[in-house]
């Protein structure tokens, strides 16, 4: 009576602790330890792009505004290439003119007759999320917004998103755009795309056009200022210093918000070394009620997170030279061997009580050397290989572009090709060390 007494408070206690230890998985605690309420999320290392936690970041949901991004990234190249400049003038339409007067949006009200350049319009875009001024930029760079869209396919394409779909420039559900919403597409279709991608593009957009922070970071501005048709525009980044929920270092990126994708927000802070990325898609309260708040609160659970629990650790230096494989073999060149070192640092974001779960790992290029040599001329930093740093045990998220962190393996000087006669005097050399060696062992078989 007693065993089974024993045994039955044994069940009592080890039972459910059983239990949490096998349906406890990496995402499931991570998710009680951050306790973030969101349908997706996703927080990334801004500069190797190595993702230190995530939550449903694979599932396509509503993007809203994020959307946004995907248009500046486009602008910010047109610019580049010249085939739009930020004094550009462009006259409002019928359509622009529309979406610009409903109040219900974020907008800045543009004159039926007014011009505007593209410098404010997007202003008024990266700050004040204006719906009306990323049409006109979609149509200043495209003709139409419909033709903007391609654009947008091809950019996400070309940059590796996945599993999105474009229905407008803005984000906002299409209903809102007064019939007169892009060809092919649906009066109620909204933008989505998974956290994972909407990352990509901010870490894509970052590295590329890093410049956009410069306008990203402004809290408040006047559209228009001195005139009669200045506005005030207050950033909707209420994280940005001076705002209810300030973060210390947040400066930029993209809210979003609609019915469908709920609240949403795509935020970038940096302290010291350390820069992160963060992605927060249909944010809601304990209540399960989406709020401003809500996105705020979960994003700063990430970036809090990302800054207190990681470190940026070199893990291999500038120059480094392995030691079973300093050098390679040179064939028809001055020199016999040529020295390898990986030409940049490896540094990223990592637990420090995971340091050690790294490792390096060397492969040279076989396409480039010939019978196992490196055929001469060559220059200096000519590539031969590359090193991954690669997790030896435990979970890893791997990063937002790729599975591993990886750099390119190099020569560290230049060699010329031999002249004609060290290459014949070689060659000759090398003919009688044959004739030796066959000598030699011919001898040693007849003993």
């Amino acid at each position: 009576m007693v065993n089974h007494k024993f045994r039955k408070y044994v069940a009592i206690f080890v039972i459910p602790l059983l239990l949490l230890v096998t349906i406890g998985t990496d995402s499931t605690y991570a998710e009680e330890r951050l306790g973030i309420h969101v349908d997706g999320a996703i927080l990334i290392d801004a500069d190797s792009g190595k993702i230190l936690y995530e939550e449903n970041a694979d599932t396509p949901l509503g993007i809203a505004s994020m959307t946004k991004m995907i248009t500046e990234y486009i602008l910010f190249e047109a610019i580049k290439e010249g085939t739009i400049r930020w004094d550009q003038e462009y006259k409002v339409n019928d359509y622009t003119y529309a979406v610009s007067q409903d109040r219900r949006l974020s907008n800045v009200p543009l004159r039926r007759d007014g011009t505007y350049t593209i410098l404010e319009l997007y202003e008024s875009v990266a700050i004040y999320s204006a719906n009306a001024s990323t049409i006109a930029i979609a149509e200043t760079i495209a003709g139409t917004e419909t033709e903007f869209l391609k654009l947008m396919d091809a950019k996400a394409k070309e940059l590796g998103l996945k599993d999105y779909k474009f229905v407008n420039s803005t984000g906002l559900n299409n209903s809102y755009l007064q019939g007169m919403h892009p060809a092919g597409t649906g009066v109620d279709d909204e933008n989505v795309m998974p956290a994972k991608s909407v990352a990509k593009l901010a870490y894509r957009l970052l590295k590329d056009f890093p410049e956009v922070l410069d306008t990203t970071s402004i809290n408040t501005k006047i559209f228009r200022e001195g005139t009669s048709d200045a506005i005030k525009m207050d950033n909707w980044n209420f994280m940005l210093p001076g705002f209810v929920y300030e973060y210390e270092g947040i400066d930029g990126l993209k809210t979003g918000t609609t019915d469908f994708a709920g609240h949403c927000f795509t935020g970038t802070a940096k302290r010291g070394d350390k820069r992160v990325i963060a992605v927060v898609m249909k944010a809601v309260d304990a209540q399960g009620v989406g709020s401003y708040k809500a996105r705020f609160d979960a994003t700063r659970s990430l970036f809090d997170y990302g800054f207190n629990q990681f470190s940026v650790e070199e893990f291999i230096p500038a120059g480094y030279e392995f030691k079973d494989q300093k050098e390679l073999a040179v064939i028809k060149g001055k020199e016999s061997s040529v020295g390898i070192a990986v030409k940049d640092p490896i540094r990223m974001m990592v637990k420090t009580s995971e340091k050690d779960l790294y490792e390096a790992q060397l492969t040279i290029d076989e396409s480039k050397l010939k019978k196992d040599a490196l055929q001469a001329p060559f220059e200096k930093d000519t590539i031969v290989g590359h090193v991954d740093l690669v997790k030896k045990e435990g979970t890893d998220y791997g990063f937002i572009e790729s599975d591993n962190l990886s750099v390119d393996v190099v020569t560290t000087v230049a060699v010329e090709k031999a002249g004609w006669f060290s290459l014949t005097m070689r060659a000759i050399g090398d003919f009688f060390a044959g004739i030796w060696t066959s000598a030699t062992d011919f001898v040693k078989g007849l003993f």
